[in-house]
């Protein structure tokens, strides 16, 4: 447990310090928005292009994890929105708690698989985005336009792709994926170079998470906001577990499973919410109860369910 927290540590470290100087105004707004963008649209698919591409997606523990973080989440998906007509929910707040329920902080994910496992840990921590990033974007984009909106919005397979496809990280994670399977690989002189910019997205990234904390939203926290982080910090980790089991995953990937699965709400969940007509109030507020709780909550899970 101590080992575990000892890891983990500086990853959170360096989110409270993106807080920090935040708060004491070192930079404008402007300088964290511009960040913000760098890391989404061009370091971190940088990074998972270069980890996707290069990783034995069809190796031994690769192609299990894969299988388990998919199966996960659209099962978890599906079961929160088989139940929506019996939740007394408006439309907005349903899809702040579904996003709150299966979108993982990647940021926070990728640094930790790094700092727990090293690079098998960082390798087999961008399978997992692969797995889970495009099926969760897909699935938000769907109840949004599903569960708010008017009669005039496109509802249509087509405007799910579509909406879908704009994401940076969804692009990355094809990108890499293909030139994975088809054994193309990047040429040596642009793999180096991504790679320089993919060191650079996870110490900004987590900066960019503690600046983005709102913590003023804490104040609306209800019963939806923490059902919604006590289902993804302590629910979704249990059951990474027993998906594991029946997919036969053990050992480091077993591990990885349980991280991803117990991660923190990703900040680009409000940012959907905001523009696609959700309660981005609401959803305020579960990431910085999940951001907050996870310094607590992730290495607890890794402790007592891993080997």
């Amino acid at each position: 447990m101590t080992t575990i927290f000892a890891a983990l540590i500086p990853v959170f470290l360096i989110i409270v310090l993106g807080w920090l100087i935040k708060q004491r105004g070192l930079f404008d707004d402007g300088f964290w928005e511009t960040a913000e963008r760098l890391t989404f649209y061009i370091l971190f698919p940088s990074l998972l292009i270069v980890k996707i591409g290069g990783a034995e997606i069809s190796g031994a523990d690769a192609a299990p994890l894969f299988g388990v973080l998919f199966t996960l989440s659209a099962g978890v998906a599906l079961f929160v929105m088989a139940l929506r007509p019996r939740l007394s929910m408006e439309g907005p707040a349903f899809t702040a708690m579904l996003q709150g329920m299966i979108r993982c902080n990647t940021y926070v994910g990728l640094a930790a698989g790094f700092a727990l496992y090293g690079e098998a840990g960082l390798t087999l921590t961008a399978v997992a985005v692969l797995a889970v990033i495009p099926l969760v974007n897909a699935i938000a984009v769907f109840a949004h336009l599903r569960w708010t909106g008017d009669e005039q919005t496109d509802r249509s397979g087509r405007a799910i792709v579509k909406a879908t496809s704009r994401n940076p990280i969804v692009v990355a994670c094809l990108i890499g994926a293909l030139l994975n399977l088809s054994g193309a690989g990047l040429p040596a002189l642009v793999g180096e170079s991504l790679d320089i910019l993919g060191r650079a997205a996870l110490p900004l990234g987590l900066l960019a998470v503690g600046a983005g904390l709102n913590l003023k939203a804490l104040r609306i926290s209800g019963g939806p906001v923490a059902a919604a982080v006590a289902i993804k910090l302590a629910i979704m980790p249990f059951l990474a577990v027993i998906v594991c089991g029946l997919f036969g995953v053990s050992g480091i990937a077993l591990s990885v499973a349980v991280l991803f699965a117990a991660l923190p709400v990703s900040a680009s969940s409000y940012v959907m919410s905001r523009q696609m007509g959700g309660d981005g109030e609401m959803m305020s507020a579960i990431i910085a109860l999940s951001t907050l709780a996870a310094l607590f909550t992730m290495p607890l899970a890794i402790w007592s369910l891993t080997p």
